[in-house]
């Protein structure tokens, strides 16, 4: 078993339910691992770049309000396209506070 993780993954997209969310976009960096079987044998690979394009776009097309939303959504799509195990995301809002860092995890 091996484990991919794909850290501080950072764009701007609409995220949030406050009403300036909704039309500006803001900072997110998302952190994720997972865990899959690898067989290097037959080369069966799971391609981490197809992964964070996948959550970058994804979050950008979807605007999502929640976070958790956000994070539901990814969850499920990865598994459905991937065989991994162990799944943790992460997603993080670092300017809509001050003072502190906002985030959801799995």
């Amino acid at each position: 078993m091996l484990k991919i993780n794909i850290e501080n993954l950072t764009f701007s997209c609409i995220i949030g339910i406050l009403d300036f969310e909704r039309t500006n976009e803001q900072r997110v960096v998302i952190n994720l691992s997972f865990e899959y079987f690898y067989n290097d044998k037959s080369k069966d690979f799971i391609d981490y770049s197809e992964v964070a394009n996948f959550l970058e776009t994804s979050m950008k097309e979807r605007k999502f309000e929640l976070i958790e939303d956000a994070i539901l959504f990814l969850r499920k799509s990865l598994k459905q396209s991937y065989k991994i195990e162990k799944l943790w995301i992460k997603i993080s809002k670092p300017d809509i506070m001050n003072n502190c860092i906002v985030s959801v995890e799995e």
